[in-house]
């Protein structure tokens, strides 16, 4: 008995012959050619920019010092990609990274670990727990909480404990050796 293979399919083997990406363009192809014009199928390619968007970035938590701590489990390319924005475009932070597993890989297939890829781009990164010398270091020079704008985009006008955060902040860069 003869096989019946519906057209759909034979468009789709159609469109892979031809190059073009589904049974539609093949389709196309055919009326363009019907119509007596040459047909111009990918031929040309035009860059374009994405418009900025804008992103909000709440970290876990903030020590005394001003020191910043991600607590991470899973930590797949998009949270990759927004630290590496976050900090490119607020150098004055200290962002720290606290694995469940800094031996996993970031992606399966990749020979890369968590504590590699924080090694290539300069965080720094404990396993499990929050090293000790962490909550005595001077932190950054700067408190994360002064570079945070207020107003309706802002963190300070909504956090009820903005208040206490400015006095840690203070109290913090009073410490530090002038």
């Amino acid at each position: 008995m003869a096989r019946v293979i519906p057209n759909w399919v034979r468009a789709k083997s159609a469109a892979k012959r031809a190059a073009y990406r589904s049974g539609l363009e093949v389709s196309l192809s055919d009326e363009i050619k019907a119509a007596g014009q040459p047909v111009i199928y990918e031929e040309y390619r035009l860059p374009y920019l994405v418009p900025e968007t804008r992103h909000h970035y709440t970290w876990d938590f903030t020590l005394a010092n001003g020191i910043i701590i991600e607590g991470k489990g899973i930590f797949d390319a998009t949270d990759r990609a927004k630290h590496l924005f976050v900090r490119e475009q607020f150098p004055e932070l200290d962002i720290r990274f606290v694995f469940s597993s800094a031996r996993a890989h970031i992606g399966p297939g990749s020979h890369t670990t968590l504590a590699q890829w924080c090694d290539k781009y300069g965080f720094l990164f404990a396993h499990k727990h929050i090293p000790s010398a962490w909550f005595s270091e001077p932190g950054p020079a700067i408190h994360p909480s002064v570079l945070l704008k207020e107003g309706p985009y802002g963190y300070l006008k909504r956090n009820p404990d903005a208040a206490r955060i400015q006095a840690l902040a203070r109290v913090a860069a009073s410490r530090r050796p002038a």
